[in-house]
C-alpha cells in the first residue's frame, strides 16, 4: 500500500514518518505540509517526495496518514477519502461534530477504510487488558486520570490548538478510548467542571449501568504527570497496566489495522465512526464546562 503523510510538525517527525518508513508492508511515498520548506526537509530525511499540492499526493497514493491539528485534519481527511484514499488519522478526529461527521460520511461514500490512532488501543499490554475487562460483567464505576505537563514543562507539543482546546480534547480521547469498550457507550455527560489551569473533571453515565469520572489536564506539575485507569465492580478492582511500548511501534500496529480493514472491508473498532462518537461526547462535556447546562 502506497501511503503519504500530511503534516510536518513534531508528531509527524517523531512518530508518523519513522513508523511509515519502517513498516514492511507500506510504501512511504511522500509528504505534504502547510510549510513547503518543512515538507521538503522531512521528505529528504526519509528519501521520499515532497508535495506542494495535497490533491496531487492523494492521486499518487492508496492511503494517507495525518499528523495535523484536528480542524485541518478533518477537512483534508474528507478530501482524501473522496479521492479514494484510506485514512490513518490522529485523535481527536475533529473539533466539531459536524466536521467529524463529514469525515465519516466521505469515508463511507468512498468505501475507504479508516483507523484513528488512539495510542493505548494499539499497545499490546493495555489493549489486551481492555479486551479482558470488556468481557467481565458487573462493573460499577470507572476512574480515569490523564495528567500531562505540556504547559508546565518543556514540551514540543504546547501547540496552538492544544492551548485553545485544552486537555479535554487532547487527552480526553485517550481516556474515552479505554473506558468506552469496557463500560459501554455514554448515555449522558452528567457533570463537568474546571480545575486548575486547563484541568477538566467530567462525570459520565454509561449504557452498561456504570458511571465514570475523568480528570484531564495538560497543566499538571511535572512530578504529578501520568495516566491511570481503575475499574471497580462485582469482580473487584482492576487497573490499566503500564506500557513500555512507544509511539512508533503503536503507530505501526495502527497501520496494520488499516491494512487489514482495507483488505477485508471489515471496519476497525477505532475507525472514524468511533472517532466521531468520541467527538460527540467531548462536545457535550465542553458545552457543560462552558455553559453549565
Amino acid at each position: 500500500m502506497r501511503i503519504g503523510l500530511l503534516g510536518t510538525g513534531p508528531w509527524a517527525q517523531m512518530a508518523h514518518a519513522p513508523a511509515l518508513s519502517g513498516h514492511e508492508e507500506l510504501d512511504f511515498a511522500g509528504v505534504w505540509g502547510r510549510r513547503p520548506e518543512a515538507a521538503k526537509e522531512l521528505a529528504e530525511r526519509h528519501a521520499v517526495r515532497a508535495y506542494d499540492d495535497a490533491d496531487e499526493l492523494f492521486a499518487d497514493v492508496d492511503a494517507v496518514a495525518v499528523a495535523l491539528p484536528p480542524e485541518v485534519q478533518a477537512s483534508l481527511a474528507a478530501r482524501a477519502a473522496r479521492a479514494g484514499c484510506h485514512l490513518l488519522l490522529d485523535k481527536p478526529l475533529a473539533p466539531t461534530v459536524e466536521q467529524g461527521r463529514a469525515v465519516v460520511e466521505a469515508a463511507e461514500e468512498a468505501g475507504v477504510a479508516s483507523v484513528v490512532f488512539f495510542t493505548t488501543r494499539f499497545q499490546p499490554v493495555p489493549a489486551a487488558w481492555i479486551a479482558e475487562q470488556a468481557a467481565v460483567p458487573g462493573w460499577f464505576t470507572g476512574r480515569a486520570e490523564w495528567l500531562g505537563a505540556v504547559f508546565t514543562g518543556e514540551s514540543p507539543f504546547a501547540t496552538p490548538w492544544r492551548r485553545e482546546k485544552g486537555a479535554l480534547w487532547d487527552v480526553g480521547p485517550h481516556a474515552l478510548s479505554v473506558l468506552l469498550p469496557v463500560l459501554g457507550d455514554v448515555r449522558r455527560v452528567t457533570a463537568a467542571a474546571y480545575g486548575p489551569g486547563d484541568t477538566a473533571h467530567v462525570v459520565l453515565d454509561h449504557t452498561g449501568g456504570a458511571s465514570s469520572t475523568l480528570t484531564l489536564s495538560l497543566t499538571a506539575p511535572p512530578a504529578a504527570a501520568g495516566a491511570a485507569v481503575e475499574l471497580r465492580g462485582e469482580s473487584g478492582v482492576a487497573a490499566l497496566p503500564d506500557s513500555a511500548d512507544g509511539a512508533v511501534p503503536a503507530l505501526k500496529r495502527a497501520a496494520d489495522a488499516l491494512l487489514d480493514a482495507a483488505r477485508t472491508g471489515r471496519p476497525h473498532a477505532c475507525d472514524a465512526a468511533f472517532g466521531l462518537r468520541v467527538t460527540e461526547i467531548l462536545t457535550a462535556a465542553e458545552d457543560l464546562l462552558n455553559n453549565g447546562s
